[in-house]
This record gives C-alpha cells, sequence and structure tokens, in this order.
C-alpha cells in the first residue's frame, strides 16, 4: 500500500477538531487513508444499504453504537445524520471522534456549514501525487495512464478503467444529483470538456457544441466541479492593467480520464497528440493543487491573462508575494520559453520565477528556476 502524503495533516487535524472530513472524487483513495491513518476505530460504510437504512431510521441509536467514534464512509447518503452528531459533540470535549468521507462537494460541504460549523475540519484527498508513485520516467505514460490508485494497486488497463470510471460513477452520481434524460449527451459534454483543457471557460460555446442551452452547460459545469472530475482555475483578480480576463480556465482532475475522453489510447498517440501540451499543462496543475490540498490548505493558485495576449500558467498567490510559474511540455527550452515570466517580473516587478517543463534535469537560470516535471514541482505551491 502506498503511503498518502495528506496522512499527516489528517491525523495533525483530528488532534484539535472532533470531525475530520476526507471528501474528494470516488476512487482517490479516502477509505483507504481513512483505515490507514486511524487503524483501531470501527469502519462503517453507509453504501450498505442495512447500515444506511439503520443510520437514516434511529440516527440516535445509530451513534450510540459507537462510543468513541468511528470511521463513516460515503456520509453524503445520510446527510441528517450530522445534526445528531452535533448533538453528540456539544456533550464531549474528545477530539478525532468521527471521521468521515464523501464523494461529492454539494451534498457534504453545505451539511457540514449548518450542522458542524466550528466542529469539522475538512481536507480533499485526490488521486496519487507523481511523488507518491514508484519511480516513473515515461511522462506520456503518466499522461495517458493518469494518477488514480486502483490503475496502479491493481495493474488495470487505464482505458478500461477511465471508461468504466465515467459509466459507473460519474452517471450514477449525475442521475442522483440532477435529471439528465440523455446521458449520451451529458458524456459528450464531458468530451468537449476534455478537449478545452487549459483554455478559458467560454459557456455559451460549450453550449452550442453540446447543442444544450448555457444555462444546461453552467448547471453541468458545477457538477462536474462537484464530483471532482473538472476544476476551473480562477484568474488572479490584481488589476496591473484593466484590460484583464475574467473568465476561469478549465482543467481536469486527472488526465488519464482525459485523455479516455479524447480518445488517446497508446503511449504513441499521446507523443503525437496536439492535447500533450495541455494535458502536460493539466498534470502540472493537478500536482501544484494536490499539494496545497495534502497540507489541509486550499488553492492559492491562479492564472494571470490579459485581453493583448500575456499569460502566466499559474501565479501562486504568497501573503508576501506573487509567484509566476510557465509550464512548458518540451524536453528542450528555448530563449523564447521565458519570454512570458521576463515580461511579468517587468509587469510585477517581481525577481523570482519558476519554468516547470518535461524534461530530465532541473537547474538554476537567470532569475529562473527550472523544475523538471519529475522533481515535485506541486511543493511550489506550498513552500
Amino acid at each position: 500500500m502506498i503511503k498518502r502524503e495528506a496522512e499527516v495533516a489528517v491525523k495533525k487535524l483530528a488532534e484539535g477538531y472532533p470531525v475530520v472530513i476526507i471528501t474528494g472524487p470516488r476512487q482517490s483513495g479516502k477509505t483507504t487513508l481513512a483505515k490507514s491513518a486511524f487503524p483501531h476505530k470501527e469502519y462503517v460504510s453507509l453504501e450498505n444499504l442495512d447500515m444506511r437504512r439503520f443510520a437514516i431510521d434511529d440516527p440516535r441509536l445509530f451513534l450510540n453504537r459507537f462510543p468513541h467514534g468511528a470511521i463513516l464512509d460515503e456520509v453524503q447518503y445520510c446527510p441528517d445524520l450530522l445534526s445528531y452528531m452535533q448533538e453528540k459533540i456539544d456533550f464531549s470535549h474528545e477530539t478525532g471522534t468521527w471521521i468521515l468521507t464523501g464523494s461529492q462537494q454539494f451534498g457534504v460541504l453545505s451539511d457540514i456549514t449548518q450542522s458542524l460549523a466550528g466542529r469539522a475540519a475538512y481536507i480533499e484527498l485526490l488521486p496519487f501525487t507523481l511523488s507518491e508513485l514508484p519511480d516513473e520516467d515515461n511522462l506520456d505514460k503518466v499522461l495517458l495512464t493518469g494518477l488514480y490508485p486502483p490503475v496502479y494497486d491493481r495493474k488495470l488497463d487505464p482505458g478500461i478503467w477511465a471508461g468504466n470510471y465515467i459509466r459507473s460513477y460519474v452517471e450514477r452520481d449525475v442521475r442522483r444529483l440532477i435529471n439528465v434524460r440523455d446521458l449520451g449527451v451529458f458524456q459528450r459534454f464531458i468530451g468537449l470538456c476534455a478537449a478545452r483543457i487549459g483554455q478559458l471557460l467560454n459557456l455559451s460555446n460549450l453550449a452550442a457544441d453540446a447543442g444544450i442551452t448555457h444555462n444546461t452547460a453552467k448547471e453541468w459545469i458545477s457538477l462536474l466541479e462537484a464530483c471532482y472530475i473538472v476544476y476551473l482555475l480562477r484568474p488572479h483578480h490584481r488589476n496591473f492593467r484593466k484590460r484583464i480576463s475574467k473568465s476561469p480556465k478549465l482543467y481536469f482532475h486527472d488526465t488519464g480520464l482525459a485523455s479516455w475522453l479524447l480518445s488517446i489510447e497508446t503511449e504513441k498517440s499521446m507523443n503525437l497528440s496536439s492535447m500533450r501540451g495541455p494535458l502536460f499543462e493539466n498534470l502540472i496543475v493537478s500536482e501544484m493543487l494536490k499539494s496545497r490540498y495534502n497540507q489541509g490548505r486550499r488553492s492559492n493558485l491562479h492564472f494571470w491573462r490579459d485581453r493583448t495576449g500575456h499569460e502566466i500558467d499559474l501565479v501562486i498567490d504568497k501573503a508576501d508575494r506573487l509567484i509566476p510559474v510557465e509550464i512548458k511540455s518540451g524536453q528542450t527550452l528555448a530563449s523564447d520559453s521565458f519570454k512570458g515570466l521576463n515580461w511579468w517580473k517587468q509587469l510585477a516587478g517581481e525577481n523570482r520565477s519558476f519554468l516547470v517543463y518535461g524534461g530530465d534535469s532541473s537547474y538554476e537560470g537567470t532569475g529562473t528556476s527550472v523544475i523538471s516535471w519529475r522533481d515535485n514541482p506541486g511543493l511550489m505551491a506550498v513552500q
């Protein structure tokens, strides 16, 4: 079993809060993490129909069965349970009593906000980081395979697994959360999203291509965010110049799912694909986001783009400075690879910048740290 980087933060949060909730996409390893971090706690899956019925019919008796708390898996199935949990928590001063997991942001977060405000800590677990994997020196394979744990734990064919994941999990959650009459249209919509990785989100164009209304496209994007399929990177608000972009950029949480949706099936086709660059950018954005989440922190990532074409792929927002990051998928860098960073440093008055690329070696350039994709680029977001 691969030890998850988030385990340190989960244990630390349990020392200060009575409830710790681990949320994230299905199959990202939430249950495994909870059991690894708290091996002596009882475990209950609320996907089990008998347990779910018990928790719904008699929540007080259900919770009383666990005087020292428990791991409750997929708690979004029993949202009312959280109100009864609050009663028990308020009569106890113990911390780390309840460890909850959930796979959807919609229900889990709104119910926690209402029932467990100030009593619960929250951590988001995404698929593996590059540094959690055994040594992997094939970038095209990583982009194609993605980083979901079952593909590595059970040595599954990534394409077949991704197709089953979309059908068995995403479509099931879709049916539960919204009324989609034609799942084929919804799956085409997800594919159109994959083709727009790294681009500014234009809901009107996306809706027109999918044959749906603008409001439906907006609802479906929100749903894909809630199910941890897509991630919207927001533009930074600092107005160095007035004409800046206000639309977010669209990414997926996993390049393996995106590759399947784009019908990229082999490492060779990945290497030749016009989407290789956007998928590499997606990989690095995801790595930086995971580094934040694995420490129990919220995202500090943005991008910056004005309407004259100047753009910085990532801007890391620190308390005292903004750190620009450019992302290049090639193994060889030319002088114009640094053009955007040099322009930004003049505009913002910053001296420090980073460039993450698809090559093998990291080194210090003149004012810019060049980082190989292998050397844990996500750490920049937290250091």
